[in-house]
């Protein structure tokens, strides 16, 4: 008997490679370091790294704003490209760029970058001491960073929790290594990156955990397939609850929200400071996209059974970031429980968004962008007080800098009031604009306590700024380093988008308007 064989007729996938450039450029450039690692001498991969880092995000910027008004799920259903998506894209990149230029500073250092000459190398081993006295410099890193942002540009956009979730580790197994590779402080340094890799694979597991509760409630694992499931649905449903709980923990501890707040302080105290800036401006900006993303496009309809509980982590968030900043004697760490507390503020204009196509979207976008220019030049100032261990990050170690450098004293007011909501600062506009949104959607009793949060957190900024202008210096006084044009150029662009967003805030509120539709 012949067996008879069924010919079925396969399809290729379309993918719209025009619509995903800036991603695929991103990617590129990132496998093209990988290969500048194995192939080109030593002392050609500085520069030929930060030419390729720059130019790469400069073309992604590009095709980016060449896409505006584009709305259209690509790559299958699994990409969804549209005005939403493109914001937090730009942003990102533009974060991004400023960020390589903190990674390219050579000056402040002595002429070798602030990460580790061999991370191969144990701490305080004569390895360690060799690679050191040979002034070797850890490169890999740009292909790293690059690959970092390349899954932070697929987050916001993945319109399927399998694609979200590939977006998720790619974004979090460079930062990992990032986190471990500064060139002083190495073990603080690596136990801030085992720190972070052991509680991001645990939040990794919820996330999967629960998209697999999502996929038996709705059979698929599409945000559409998903939204006509819940739709469908009368009453509540276990697998669709418990799902959307342990899928909200993945994302949570992305952003850094209580109670899944642990490792910030920590990792944001011993990674490379560049690496912290990086991490606390870009990495909130592309979960939160996805957070909105996966809410309101796919869980929109169960709003009411999930709404509670982003209420009662924006309370604990913005309490616990308000409080116990006030109890940080480290820089680093103050600034790690300042961006917990921005967390809070960002859920509480995350819950006054109505659905996904309610223009007070464009609160959270606002927030984003000018939180993130304000981070990353934060971080730069930090960079440049030192002592003879490096960077100086205890707070005593501030005082006096006013009368040392009134420069960078002032610049690093500048960002602290924008942290504290001050007036004329773009803090102040992205507080008024989400706490506004959160009052127009019902939630005022958040608004009330993250206004009460606010004057909290803004005693430990006005604390800082006491230390700097108002407290006696230690007798050796700080240290302040002068920067190349990398760190100069990253801190003007702070303060100037700080000083606009908060003068001129409407162009930017427009853009991000006409940006708040989702498509799924």
């Amino acid at each position: 008997m012949t067996p008879i064989i069924l010919a079925q007729e396969f399809q290729s996938p379309t993918i719209e490679y025009s619509k995903l450039a800036p991603m695929l450029i991103v990617f590129g450039a990132a496998i093209l370091g990988v290969l500048l690692e194995a192939f080109l001498p030593r002392r050609l991969r500085y520069p030929t790294h930060v030419v390729v880092a720059l130019v790469a995000l400069v073309a992604a910027l590009v095709t980016t704003i060449g896409l505006a008004g584009t709305s259209m799920v690509a790559a299958e259903g699994a990409v969804a490209i549209d005005g939403f998506t493109l914001f937090l894209w730009g942003t990102i990149i533009v974060m991004a760029i400023i960020s390589v230029l903190l990674l390219a500073e050579r000056h402040v250092d002595g002429g070798v970058t602030a990460f580790a000459a061999q991370a191969s190398a144990l701490p305080g081993t004569e390895a360690e001491r060799e690679a050191l006295s040979r002034r070797l410099e850890q490169t890999e890193v740009f292909p790293l960073f690059l690959f970092a942002v390349g899954g932070m540009l697929l987050f916001p956009a993945a319109n399927d929790l399998l694609t979200m979730f590939v977006a998720l580790e790619v974004l979090s197994l460079p930062l990992y290594l990032l986190c471990g590779l500064a060139r002083r402080r190495r073990l603080l340094s690596q136990e801030a990156a085992m720190k972070y890799f052991l509680l991001g694979a645990f939040a990794s597991a919820f996330f999967l955990y629960g998209m697999a509760l999502l996929y038996g409630f709705a059979g698929t694992v599409s945000f559409s397939g998903i939204a006509a499931a819940v739709g469908a649905k009368v009453g509540l449903d276990g697998l669709l609850l418990g799902g959307t709980a342990l899928v909200a923990v993945g994302l949570l501890f992305k952003i850094g929200a209580a109670p899944f707040h642990m490792w910030t302080p920590d990792v944001y105290q011993g990674a490379p400071t560049a690496i912290t800036g990086f991490m606390a401006a870009c990495t909130k900006i592309a979960a939160f996209g996805a957070l909105l993303r996966l809410f309101y496009v796919a869980l929109g309809a169960a709003r009411w059974d999930w709404q509670p509980m982003i209420w009662v982590i924006a309370i604990i968030t913005m309490g616990v970031g308000a409080v116990l900043a006030l109890t940080q004697t480290d820089i680093k760490r103050m600034l790690a429980y300042s961006s917990i507390a921005h967390a809070g503020f960002l859920l509480v204009g995350f819950v006054g968004v109505r659905d996904a196509i309610a223009a007070n979207t464009s609160a959270v976008l606002f927030y984003l962008a000018a939180y993130g220019f304000a981070t990353v030049g934060a971080f730069a100032v930090v960079t440049l007080v030192r002592d003879q261990s490096g960077e100086a990050t205890h707070l005593s170690r501030w005082a006096g800098l006013g009368k040392k450098s009134p420069l960078l004293a002032g610049v690093m007011t500048l960002f602290l009031l924008a942290f504290a909501g001050i007036p004329l600062t773009s803090g102040f506009m992205g507080k008024w604009a989400v706490f506004s949104a959160a009052w127009e959607g019902g939630a005022w009793p958040l608004v009330v306590i993250g206004v009460l949060a606010s004057v909290v957190a803004a005693f430990f900024y006005v604390r800082v700024i006491v230390v700097m202008f108002f407290s006696t210096p230690a007798a050796e006084g700080p240290t302040v380093a002068v920067p190349s044009v990398f760190t100069s150029v990253a801190v003007a662009v702070g303060v100037a988008a700080t000083v606009v967003l908060g003068l001129m805030p409407q162009p930017l509120f427009e853009l991000a308007t006409r940006a708040a539709h989702l498509v799924g």
